[in-house]
C-alpha cells in the first residue's frame, strides 16, 4: 500500500474548535498508510478499519508497531475531533486496549503534562473524553493542560486567551458533572479570580473548603490554608463587585457610594474603580464628575477604547466638540494601529506556511 502525506482534506484544523489549530503541529510530516489484509483478519478489525488510512509516524519512522499506530491515532484525533475517520480509530483504540482505551489515554496524557508536553498531553486527554465525555480525570487532566499551556513559555495573547477559556470552561464542566471532586474547585476559583470573577472565586473556594473539611492529607491542608487566605485577601474584591453589580443593575447612588470607600485605598489604581464611578455619575447626568473618574480610570488604562468611547458621548451630551474630537482622534489612531497589528501578524503567518512549503 502507497503512503499517503496528511493533507488538508484528511485534517481539518480549521473545524471551529477553539485550540485544534495550536495542536495540530504535533502531527507534522504524519503519513498515513493502510493496515495490511492478514494484520486486519487476525484482529478483527477488517469489518471496519478495510481501506482507512492509518498514521504510522513521520517520514523517519523506521519501525512501526500497534501501540505506536495506536497512539498516533489518539494524537489524530485529539488534535481534530471532526477527523473523519473517527469512529473507526475509537473502535480499533477500544479493541487494542481491550475496552480501556480511555484509561490507556489518560495515563498517556498524563505523562506527557509531567514531561511539560502540555500540547501533546491536551491532545491524548481530548481523545480520551472522545471515548469517554464524562470521565473525572479526563477532564480535569485536559484542564490542567490548556492552563499549564498558556502559563508556559512565551504565548500570543490570542493562544493564551483561547487556552484560558477552555481550561475554565473544562473546569466549570468538571464541577457540574463531579461535585465532589475537590480539585475541580481549587482550580476553578483560580480561574474565576484570574478574571475578576471575585464572587464566582469566593462561592467556589467555599465549595472547596467545605468538601476537604476534616482532611488528613496533607497536600489538601495546605491547600485549604492557601484557599482560607485567599479568601480573607477576597473580601473587598468581593464588596467592590457587588458595588459594580448594583451600578449595572441601574442601583447608581447605592453602587457609587459603595465603590468612593475605596478611591483611597489599595485599590486605587484599578481602572474599573474609576470606570463604573464615572459611570454611576454619568447616569445621574453628573457629567463634569463623570469625566473627572473616566480620565482617572484611563491614566491607568490608557488605551481603553471603552473609556475613550464613553467620553466622546459625554462630551457630545454637553456639546463640548472640541473634547470629543480629542477622544474621536485617540479612538481612530489606537484601532488603526490595532488592524495594522493584525495585518502584519497576517504577514508573518502567510510567510511561516510559505516557508513550509
Amino acid at each position: 500500500m502507497g503512503v499517503i502525506e496528511i493533507k488538508e482534506n484528511i485534517l481539518d484544523s480549521n473545524n471551529g474548535d477553539r485550540i485544534s489549530r495550536y495542536l495540530t503541529h504535533l502531527l507534522d510530516e504524519m503519513i498515513f498508510d493502510e493496515l495490511a489484509n492478514d494484520y486486519l483478519k487476525r484482529t478483527g478489525t477488517s469489518d471496519f478499519m478495510l481501506g482507512v488510512p492509518i498514521p504510522v509516524g513521520n517520514s523517519n519512522v523506521s519501525e512501526v508497531d500497534t501501540l505506536k499506530i495506536a497512539h498516533n491515532m489518539a494524537k489524530v484525533i485529539g488534535c481534530d475531533p471532526h477527523f473523519p475517520y473517527q469512529k473507526e480509530y475509537i473502535k480499533f483504540l477500544n479493541i487494542i486496549f481491550d475496552g480501556n482505551a480511555d484509561k490507556a489515554l489518560i495515563s498517556e496524557g498524563a505523562k506527557s503534562g509531567e514531561l511539560a508536553n502540555y500540547e501533546l498531553s491536551c491532545a491524548y486527554e481530548r481523545a480520551a473524553l472522545l471515548i469517554e465525555p464524562k470521565s473525572k480525570d479526563a477532564l480535569y487532566l485536559y484542564a490542567r493542560a490548556c492552563l499549564d499551556a498558556y502559563q508556559s513559555g512565551e504565548n500570543t495573547e490570542e493562544y493564551i486567551g483561547l487556552f484560558k477559556a477552555e481550561s475554565l470552561e473544562m473546569f466549570e464542566l468538571l464541577t457540574m458533572i463531579h461535585p465532589d471532586f475537590e480539585l475541580g474547585f481549587y482550580y476553578l476559583g483560580y480561574a474565576y479570580a484570574n478574571l475578576g470573577l471575585y464572587l464566582k472565586a469566593k462561592l467556589t473556594w467555599e465549595e472547596f473548603i467545605d468538601l476537604t473539611e476534616g482532611t488528613i492529607n496533607k497536600d489538601t491542608i495546605k491547600q485549604r490554608e492557601e484557599i482560607n487566605e485567599r479568601l480573607f485577601h477576597l473580601k473587598d474584591p468581593v464588596l467592590i463587585e457587588q458595588a459594580i453589580n448594583e451600578i449595572l443593575r441601574g442601583n447608581y447612588s447605592y453602587g457609587k457610594n459603595e465603590l468612593a470607600k475605596y478611591i483611597n485605598s489599595s485599590y486605587a489604581e484599578w481602572w474599573p474603580l474609576w470606570y463604573y464611578l464615572g459611570a454611576s455619575e454619568s447616569a445621574l447626568a453628573n457629567y463634569e464628575l463623570a469625566i473627572q473618574y473616566y480620565k482617572k480610570a484611563l491614566n491607568f488604562s490608557p488605551s481603553n477604547l471603552d473609556i475613550m468611547k464613553e467620553l466622546v458621548e459625554i462630551y457630545e451630551a454637553i456639546s463640548d466638540e472640541d473634547g470629543a474630537k480629542k477622544y474621536r482622534k485617540k479612538i481612530d489612531i489606537i484601532e488603526k494601529n490595532r488592524i495594522e497589528d493584525v495585518k502584519d501578524n497576517k504577514k508573518d503567518l502567510k510567510k511561516d506556511i510559505i516557508d513550509k512549503i
